[in-house]
């Protein structure tokens, strides 16, 4: 009630009794309780959905290599707080500000992308099936949750505006009037656009194993990343070089590389273009490069 009156999406009396305030989200029938007004508020939704717990793992290199993992349990809006508060004190190296929603948290994940991510898998996920599972590696965060994309919405259409198809529209409409999601189909699309804001490689939306899956990546200069951006094994080491000492000039350049001046200038080019390294405004040969943080 407090967060729905902030965002001013539902007029009710301040002294509405529970009763009321459940038919008025369309959670009562004939004076029952619909199944939604359990995963909601219910106190031990345990009871009816036993996979209605988070599980959330740090792994190593490999999916085999489990560090340690916590399990948290509670309704929705509980969950949508436990979680925050469970990776910003066991999980993210540097925790963060989920309230803050315009933050950008550089060393870490942006805030905007794992927020949507997790409100997501918690408005969308099928509460009949399988847990929702939260994934940290060295360099990646994952959320994946039991479902699939809606009919007619292919993961192509997740990086344009698309039509809203809630799995589950009780949820959405309550998470919708407490201001915690909109109804425009556009919380694939702030996924992306923080990930770019944040200099961070594309994030990974698709369907997998019938369900969803949401990564987003930490590190843009990694080698792997640095292959899917196009670049060729000379510039890939010089990228790796300046990334470990900070810096690099078109002489260093040219000795990593064993080229010619004129195919490091060209290459210095091209990984600018990309937005890979930048110029920190110095000129001519003793120019020197750092590592770029757009996209």
């Amino acid at each position: 009630m407090k967060d729905s009156r902030i965002v001013k999406r539902i007029n009710v009396e301040d002294d509405i009794s529970i009763s009321n305030l459940l038919d008025k989200l369309r959670l009562l029938e004939n004076g029952h309780l619909k199944r939604a007004a359990i995963v909601l508020f219910g106190k031990e939704p345990g009871k009816f959905y036993p996979n209605m717990a988070v599980k959330i793992g740090k792994f190593g290199e490999t999916d085999a290599d489990l560090k340690f993992h916590e399990v948290i349990e509670g309704n929705l809006i509980q969950l949508k707080d436990r979680i925050g508060e469970m990776l910003n004190s066991k999980f993210f190296i540097h925790p963060i500000d989920f309230m803050g929603m315009q933050r950008v948290e550089l060393d870490e994940y942006p805030v905007a992308a794992v927020r949507e991510m997790l409100l997501n898998a918690l408005v969308h996920r099928n509460y009949m099936g399988a847990p929702i599972q939260i994934r940290l590696y060295e360099d990646n965060f994952s959320v994946w949750n039991d479902g699939g994309l809606p009919e007619g919405i292919s993961e192509e259409d997740l990086k344009k505006v698309h039509r809203s198809k809630p799995r589950n529209p009780l949820l959405a409409d309550v998470c919708f009037k407490a201001g915690y999601i909109d109804f425009w189909g556009r919380g694939t699309i702030k996924i992306i656009e923080a990930c770019k804001n944040a200099g961070l490689p594309e994030p990974v939306l698709k369907e997998e194993q019938g369900g969803f899956l949401s990564m987003i990546f930490k590190d843009r200069f990694t080698e792997e990343q640095l292959k899917k951006a196009g670049l060729n094994v000379r510039q890939i080491e010089v990228i790796l070089y300046t990334k470990k000492y900070g810096e690099i000039t078109n002489s260093k350049y040219q000795e990593i590389a064993d080229v010619s001046k004129a195919t490091a200038t060209r290459d210095i080019k091209e990984l600018e273009n990309k937005g890979l390294l930048k110029n920190i405004g110095t000129k001519g040969s003793s120019a020197i490069y750092k590592l770029g943080v757009g996209s």
